[in-house]
């Protein structure tokens, strides 16, 4: 069993979490491991020993005395080592490197053309991902950007088979089914990449950043497109090929409907993405050429665009319903373009509690995601990091 597919039980006090605990500042010492953990201080010092030879934990010096001796202090290496993020959407992408304990050192959004093909788009961004990498390097001891980088997150807006990093007939991406995206960065970097659906990475990066003392959440990613992640058991469920939490084409309108990208017709990417609300404007009359110019109107007030917004968002609600009764989450977060639409998110909210049981929506939280336009980064860098981890 590796550390990603054991249960959240058996990590208690896995290196995994010890390095968490050290990252956030909850623990400073071995002695403050053992206590969190309730494991043996001989079983937390070999499991420190193991992630500082892994260059994953360092120790700084002698901390405060209790009574005996001064325990050494433990603290995620700052100086160097970082590992890179790849956040790729239709039209832009957000590329950035992050320290071990996920915190972004530099980041930057470039426009892309995503019909490219994957060659272009992706060379593109991992000889950014190396330029940034070179520049944290610049300042740290060894100067070194090869041993600076150890590892690569790639999130990806369309189906990916996790466990080859091959995608899987996406919707809005001409020329890039069935690309091997690892095997092509690897090529490339010398480091382990690693490649999930951009949804499953938003998730990542929000439950770790607000909610990781939850054990079941559901994140929804509203933007061109619409999808979300699924957080079980405090870890990311994926399902058995990677496609768990595809909302996207789940049926929502009988026919006569609008036609999906999937070949289906009303599916709910077709009545409820923002791709779905600039086509619908415009069949209104409506001069409207992106999801932006969509937002602007709903924030302006206009009554078409609210109108949509609202509708789509019973949409959504009506499909999160069946979610939230079978799964019966802890929270439900929205998060990309879309999430800013009041109109949508209001009625999303009212669906969901019209259309679940009083139980299942007793506690739950339904709210934005909080973690900003570096959210899917994070959750990219977190999955590096727990690969290397795991190595450890």
């Amino acid at each position: 069993m590796t550390i990603d597919e054991a249960p959240r039980d058996v990590l208690r006090g896995g290196p995994r979490e010890l390095l968490r605990w050290v990252a956030t500042g909850a623990a400073v010492s071995r002695a403050d491991l053992s206590r969190l953990s309730g494991l043996s201080p001989s079983t937390v010092s070999q499991r420190v020993e193991a992630l500082i030879s892994q260059g994953l934990l360092e120790e700084t010096g002698a901390g405060r005395s209790r009574g005996g001796r001064r325990p050494r202090q433990l603290a995620v290496p700052t100086g160097g080592a970082v590992v890179g993020a790849i956040d790729l959407g239709a039209h832009h992408a957000r590329v950035g490197t992050l320290d071990l304990s996920g915190r972004v050192v530099q980041a930057r959004t470039l426009p892309v053309r995503i019909e490219d093909g994957p060659e272009a788009v992706l060379g593109a961004l991992l000889a950014e991902v190396t330029t940034l990498v070179g520049g944290d390097s610049a300042a740290s001891a060894d100067g070194s950007a090869a041993d600076a980088l150890r590892g690569v997150g790639i999130g990806i807006p369309g189906p990916v088979q996790h466990s080859t990093g091959r995608i899987v007939s996406p919707s809005r991406m001409p020329g890039w089914n069935g690309f091997d995206v690892a095997a092509f960065c690897a090529g490339r970097v010398d480091v382990p990449v690693i490649v999930d659906n951009d949804a499953n990475l938003m998730a990542l990066g929000a439950h770790r950043t607000a909610h990781s003392e939850l054990d079941h959440a559901v994140y929804i990613k509203a933007g061109t497109g619409i999808g979300s992640g699924v957080i079980s058991s405090g870890r990311l469920h994926r399902g058995a090929q990677g496609s768990a939490g595809d909302i996207s084409h789940c049926r929502v309108v009988a026919d006569p409907a609008p036609p999906c990208t999937c070949g289906n017709a009303g599916c709910l990417e077709a009545v409820a993405s923002g791709a779905a609300l600039v086509t619908a404007l415009r069949g209104q009359g409506v001069q409207v050429s992106d999801l932006t110019g969509v937002i602007r109107l709903i924030d302006d007030g206009d009554r078409q665009a609210t109108a949509l917004a609202r509708q789509a968002g019973r949409a959504v609600g009506e499909i999160l319903a069946v979610v939230v009764n079978f799964f019966n989450p802890q929270v439900v977060a929205i998060g990309g373009r879309l999430a800013d639409c009041e109109p949508l998110l209001a009625s999303m909210r009212a669906t969901l509690y019209e259309r679940c049981l009083p139980l299942a929506t007793q506690t739950l939280l339904i709210e934005r995601v909080a973690a900003g336009q570096d959210v899917g980064i994070t959750g990219a860098a977190h999955l590096v990091i727990d690969h290397v981890v795991a190595a450890a």
